[in-house]
């Protein structure tokens, strides 16, 4: 139960980070303030090195990882994109990431409780997923 649920709980922090990194990358173009963009980019770099992180343990389980289901990127992605061809504000791509941080906080908390059983590696990985999540939210207030 415990490979089970720590295979489980990698899989789910790789497909929230694969859907972070994605969401990251479709606004940075439209950002116009360099100090937005500094803290897009590095978040986007912290989420790919804990990605890193992640896909190197569950080579060690011959586990490929988890995309992000393809309907909720879609939706995502156009959510994005008719949002910011409307107002591409930098305070309308500060609400679409926090939107975003939000959820994956709600998501990861949730597969916390949900796999009780796993590591406490891969435990540890949510949560410090959790805060990187949580820091970039609160780095968008200042930008709504």
């Amino acid at each position: 139960m415990i490979e089970e649920d720590t295979v489980k709980m990698l899989r789910e922090c790789d497909s929230g980070i694969k859907m972070g990194v994605g969401s990251i990358s479709d606004v940075l173009d439209h950002v116009n303030d360099e100090k937005l963009r500094d803290k897009l980019t590095r978040s986007k770099e912290e989420h790919e090195k804990l990605g890193t992180e992640i896909n190197s343990i569950l080579e060690s389980y011959s586990d490929e990882g988890k995309n992000p289901n393809p309907v909720i990127k879609g939706m995502s992605w156009i959510k994005t994109n008719v949002t910011l061809a409307i107002n591409g504000s930098d305070s309308r791509v500060a609400e679409l990431i926090m939107d975003g941080c939000n959820m994956g906080v709600k998501s990861l908390s949730r597969y916390l409780n949900q796999y009780k059983a796993a590591d406490e590696q891969s435990k540890d990985i949510a949560k410090r997923l959790i805060e990187l999540e949580d820091r970039l939210s609160t780095d968008m207030r200042g930008y709504l």
